[in-house]
């Protein structure tokens, strides 16, 4: 059977024309129907696009950077994590046992907290406030990173134990801010109808993971390790400046996004009251009941009948790229260590390792708004398998410093790590803007929610599952 979509010609008064027109290119002419074997039913009824042009949110490259933002604050938080795991190592260290295992106990805290979050909101679909979750999350963050800062300066004399256990409870707070923030901007992305504000978030997010290894590789570069920390007491204390630092801006990071989130909030109603003034608007007291009398509650079993390939797709996507973090800090430069230069340096080079694969994955990220693909969705389920061909890779790199199979550096920045990030910016942002494609307008908020839970699940399985190559 063949599905035929409408396809309607960009506005000129749109900000992005040129890149409606430049995507038109790569596009079907609307008497070239596309066979999509997704949403075919039993009884082979066609089924034409859902909206018009004229019916779909104006472009704002305003909003477009606002949800960006959001992208940002949503995984700052977990990097933040990542960045500041030299403090935590000095603060562990007179505890062999919490030392070994801090940061097996922060990722399972994070993934499994962050699934159940995500489970648990996706199922909440008609009495669901997606600006109070976006907002509670955001404050959430700004209390944990407080408390965190705070302890940099404060408290610095309880037990790694005790430690330990403020840190896990802070972790699972930012774990479940997290599940708010993925459910609440993903659903209220998907609520304008403009699938480059799901693009946002995705390029936000890449951009987070883009900053922390940037930070990392200067401050080698500026102070390398034999300077920062003559002594274990000098190294404490760098090490509290540098958590300072980090948990600080996260602060400062969340602030800024509830800040920007306001007019977002208020477009948002805006859009709502333009589409409900033809239908039961009128009888409504407010905003949020009009939005909720339009929402249709949706079955998580129905979202994965519509949305199969995409689901798996973008949780697979994030199976196979929790891989990459197992791998990245156990390899070292071809360059012997006595002969190397500073960005050589494994201190450098590992940082630079996560540099590459992030700035990949940012760049794929924002080439699927220019570039994005509107063909069969299983076709992005056959890439995200495909994406495991990646993984052998590593075992050509320089393992541990005990020799490289192909000996060079470049082959594994430029033709390991940066693709394998490539590839995931590009697939998970081109998973998360189709979603809306194929499902009614009341189902919009919903799939929104249920795409971020399938990237989550990939997140959690993926963590899990990166074990097995923990011992290589």
């Amino acid at each position: 059977m063949r599905d035929v979509r409408r396809q309607s010609a960009p506005s000129c008064s749109s900000p992005i024309a040129a890149m409606d027109r430049f995507r038109s290119l790569f596009q079907k002419r609307d008497d070239e129907p596309e066979y999509e074997p997704l949403n075919e039913d039993r009884e082979g009824h066609f089924r034409e696009a859902r909206h018009d042009h004229d019916n779909e949110a104006p472009f704002s490259w305003v909003e477009y950077g606002i949800f960006a933002l959001l992208g940002v604050a949503m995984l700052w938080a977990w990097n933040m994590f990542l960045a500041a795991a030299p403090y935590f190592q000095s603060r562990f260290q007179d505890n062999d046992w919490v030392l070994q295992n801090f940061q097996s106990a922060i990722i399972s805290v994070s993934t499994i907290t962050n699934l159940t979050a995500m489970t648990i909101l996706t199922n909440i679909q008609y009495t669901a406030s997606y600006p109070f979750r976006i907002n509670t999350a955001l404050y959430i963050n700004i209390a944990v990173f407080a408390l965190l800062t705070l302890s940099t300066m404060a408290f610095v004399d309880v037990t790694p134990g005790q430690y330990l256990g403020f840190l896990l409870v802070m972790v699972a707070g930012t774990a479940w801010a997290a599940g708010l923030i993925q459910n609440g901007a993903f659903a209220f992305a998907s609520s304008f109808g403009r699938p480059e504000y799901m693009q946002a978030i995705m390029a936000g997010q890449g951009v987070a993971g883009v900053l922390p290894p940037v930070a990392q590789i200067i401050s080698v570069l500026v102070a390398p390790p034999q300077e920062v920390s003559p002594d274990a007491r000098g190294g404490e204390r760098e090490a509290g400046t540098a958590a300072f630092i980090y948990f600080l801006t996260a602060v400062i990071i969340s602030a800024i996004a509830i800040l920007s989130f306001i007019p977002l909030v208020r477009r948002h109603n805006h859009i709502v009251e333009n589409r409900m003034v033809d239908h039961m608007a009128a009888s409504m007291n407010n905003i949020e009941e009009a939005e909720r009398a339009a929402r249709k509650v949706v079955s998580m079993t129905t979202l994965f009948k519509k949305l199969r390939w995409l689901a798996a797709a973008v949780f697979m996507c994030f199976v196979i790229a929790m891989f990459f973090p197992i791998f990245t800090p156990k390899i070292l430069s071809v360059t012997p260590p006595e002969e190397a230069g500073s960005l050589l340096q494994p201190a450098a080079f590992i940082p630079l390792g996560f540099f590459f694969w992030n700035l990949g994955d940012l760049g794929g990220r924002s080439s699927s708004l220019i570039l994005p693909y509107k063909g069969r969705p299983a076709v992005l389920f056959a890439v995200s398998l495909a994406r495991t061909l990646f993984l052998p890779l590593y075992a050509l790199c320089n393992i541990h410093g005990k020799g490289a199979v192909i000996r060079s550096d470049v082959f594994y920045l430029l033709l390991v790590q940066f693709p394998f990030g490539l590839t995931n910016g590009w697939l998970a942002s081109n998973c998360m803007m189709a979603a809306g494609e194929w499902v009614d307008e009341g189902e919009l908020e919903a799939s929104g929610g249920f795409m971020g839970l399938c990237l989550v699940a990939g997140l959690a399985f993926g963590s899990l599952l990166s074990f097995t190559a923990a011992g290589i």
